[in-house]
């Protein structure tokens, strides 16, 4: 049990502190160009790693059409989103806007996976969870429509991409070796994406690229994606599902810590409150227990299948 809690902080330390480094980031690159470089070199380390365990990727060609949608929903449409976003939103928002990804995949689930319908206790979760959505876009819409609201809308969307990308990985790839669907996923994504964002940047300077900036966007493929990927899955595979979706409370807390001290970002009340509605929201959709809800009807939406019958 140390050891998995051991894994999970690691986790959070990996995937919290990421969004730090695109705000970083995002100073001096385009949005496109940066999920790119995150992607490359991502998909070099991870695809090395592999190597060295003398594990090799199929070549099937269907598995390499699985993983060219996925790794568009998984990291291309998600990355572009979220570095966008971050050039309007603070960092530690980014990461709790984050959170939408778990309750957006209930959504997305009931749908598509026939083992995961929507019972009463996940429903309030998603209400709960997207009212804080709603709560920290007030301010914005109080201020009328502006880019903040803009980069609050692409950071969550960004969330909705990650949860379209597990549902698909979780649907064609449980059958797959851990590691080779985000290998597979990362190598055909930054085939496109680099020449893609290359081509479209008349922005960014590689050149003259500051220190901070480099070393970010290095931070962000090899810590942030390549080894986030590997202590991932070793933590799946020990201790499964549950207790990983644990890592969503975890991360806004160094994020929102690590953007107050080093990007002197503030977190206001209105913050908080959409913060703990969030956090709340994924809490109950992922507790165990039915005690809390033993009055209320444990199902009251149905497949599309059960209803046809």
């Amino acid at each position: 049990m140390r050891t998995n809690i051991l894994l999970l902080l690691v986790l959070a330390a990996l995937w919290g502190p990421s969004f730090l480094f695109i705000k970083i980031s995002v100073e001096e690159i385009s949005p496109m160009l940066l999920a790119g470089l995150r992607i490359g070199l991502a998909a070099i380390v991870l695809n090395l790693f592999l190597y060295l365990k003398s594990q090799r990727l199929t070549w099937n060609i269907k598995f390499w059409k699985q993983v060219t949608i996925s790794g568009l929903f998984a990291q291309a449409i998600p990355f572009t989103l979220i570095n966008w976003g971050e050039q309007y939103v603070d960092s530690g928002l980014a990461s709790i806007l984050n959170g939408l990804t778990p309750l957006s995949t209930v959504i997305m689930a009931h749908y598509f996976i026939s083992t995961e319908q929507l019972t009463t206790k996940k429903i309030i979760g998603v209400i709960l969870g997207f009212f804080g959505l709603a709560v920290l876009c007030l301010p914005q819409l109080i201020d009328g429509a502006n880019f903040g609201l803009l980069g609050i809308a692409a950071v969550a969307l960004g969330a909705i991409s990650y949860g379209v990308g597990m549902i698909f990985s979780r649907i064609y790839f449980k059958d797959t070796p851990p590691m080779h669907a985000p290998a597979g996923q990362l190598l055909v994504t930054s085939m496109y994406m680099l020449p893609i964002s290359i081509y479209f940047d008349t922005s960014t300077k590689l050149l003259s690229l500051s220190t901070n900036v480099v070393l970010s966007v290095l931070v962000l493929g090899i810590f942030g994606t390549a080894v986030a990927f590997v202590v991932y899955f070793k933590l799946l595979k020990r201790a499964g599902p549950s207790f990983l979706s644990l890592v969503t409370y975890i991360m806004p807390v160094f994020s929102v810590v690590l953007g107050i001290i080093f990007l002197n970002e503030t977190l206001s009340i209105t913050v908080l409150w959409g913060m703990g509605l969030i956090l709340l929201g994924i809490f109950i959709v992922n507790i165990k227990t039915e005690r809390l809800f033993k009055s209320i009807p444990k199902r009251i939406i149905y497949s599309p299948a059960e209803c046809a019958e």
